[in-house]
């Protein structure tokens, strides 16, 4: 095992090599550019390609083509970035095409500030296309360290669910300097809990089935298989056609090959002082779920029930999680609420539902806290200032 002084993006990097990555493309944007300098660095060094493409379209379209060619591969982008993949999202969903793509998340909408942190794209990960009929996977790491585990568990997924897997972090992930520790041999990979799935190929003819099992081989050129590739509506064969039932067949394996096998990432959370039935349950993921953790400890010593949960699978959304009657607050990284909904939406018709969020800079513990007991007081919360906002 080494230990390493080191960013998120030198984590992901690593993590993603471990897991087999030997293609990334991208375009430069921060705060992703420095995980595209690491690859561009590292990926040689184990025989793999590093391309830099003329836009994040063309870059995610690349990463198809490699995985198409027997290459496990990824891009990384930011949120001006991750809106331009809309296209060659549907297409690696829709030819369930195994990839990976990180989204380091700023301050939006648009441009917004680059230097800042940001949650914007909670939804986005989960509708990344047009059409509808998918079902996605969004992972959600809370420090570099865990960085590398979600990586390399994100390639796991989309090996054996054969479709693309979001990896939703934010500027201080992904540039913020932590003790990383990076295993060197496959013991070390399995004590750390990683997990690895060999990349193979579909030999056909079936390419697209209807059917929900795990493990199916995704389509690969170049094996004189006979394999096709489309954005169209496939036939079981690949062939392009224009029938209702045999999209219906290609949605249901889109859709339910994830639901129906949920078990595969559905323990992906984290829960403090949820044993003892809390007055108050505060919801976060990604960096604002490290500064809830210490507000929450700190609220128990003074004898506030108050428990934290801590989402890393965010979607499919973790509805189970939800089944108790009673208060809730979602602490984001974005002002105008989005989590926050899918709370509403999943809780008992009998539970409340809080927001809390900031813009560009983590909530501080004495404003967590404060807002802990206006809750269990029944008081509104109000929004303070220009720093934060809740209801």
């Amino acid at each position: 095992m080494k230990r390493f002084l080191e960013t998120g993006n030198f984590a992901i990097t690593e993590g993603a090599i471990l897991a087999g990555c030997r293609f990334f493309c991208g375009y430069p944007i921060t705060p992703a550019t420095e995980l595209a300098e690491a690859m561009s660095m590292r990926l040689p060094q184990v025989g793999g390609v590093y391309l830099q493409a003329e836009d994040e379209c063309a870059a995610m379209h690349l990463c198809i083509g490699a995985s198409l060619g027997g290459m496990k591969s990824m891009t990384a982008t930011s949120g001006p970035g991750f809106i331009l993949y809309a296209d060659p999202y549907g297409w690696a969903l829709g030819c369930e095409t195994p990839m990976v793509v990180m989204n380091s998340g700023r301050v939006g909408p648009v441009s917004g500030i680059t230097g800042a942190p940001g949650q914007g794209e909670f939804y986005l990960t989960r509708y990344p296309t047009q059409g509808g009929n998918f079902e996605t996977i969004t992972l959600a790491p809370n420090s570099a360290q865990e960085c590398m585990k979600i990586i390399v568990e994100a390639f796991y997924l989309s090996e054996r669910l054969r479709m693309p897997v979001t990896v939703l972090g934010d500027q201080l992930l992904t540039d913020g300097m932590e003790d990383i520790s990076v295993p060197e041999n496959d013991g070390e990979m399995k004590e750390m809990g990683f997990r690895v799935w060999p990349r193979s190929y579909h030999k056909g003819p079936d390419f697209y089935p209807s059917i929900d099992s795990l493990d199916i081989p995704p389509v690969q050129m170049g094996y004189n298989t006979g394999a096709l590739c489309s954005d169209w509506t496939p036939t079981v064969e690949g062939y392009d056609i224009e029938e209702v039932e045999e999209h219906h067949r290609h949605a249901y394996r889109l859709i339910y090959k994830v639901r129906n096998n949920r078990n595969l990432f559905s323990e992906l959370y984290e829960k403090k002082f949820m044993d003892d039935d809390p007055d108050l349950v505060v919801v976060s993921f990604g960096t604002p779920s490290r500064v809830v953790n210490t507000a929450v400890d700190r609220a128990r010593s003074q004898g506030l029930k108050v428990g934290a949960l801590r989402l890393i699978n965010l979607w499919p959304f973790p509805d189970e999680l939800f089944t108790r009657k009673t208060k809730y607050l979602s602490v984001e990284l974005n002002w105008d609420g989005q989590l926050v909904r899918e709370i509403q939406r999943a809780v008992p018709k009998d539970a409340t539902v809080n927001f809390l969020g900031t813009c560009g800079d983590l909530p501080t513990i004495p404003d967590l806290i404060e807002n802990f007991e206006k809750i269990l007081k029944n008081q509104p919360l109000e929004r303070k200032g220009w720093v934060l906002e809740a209801w």
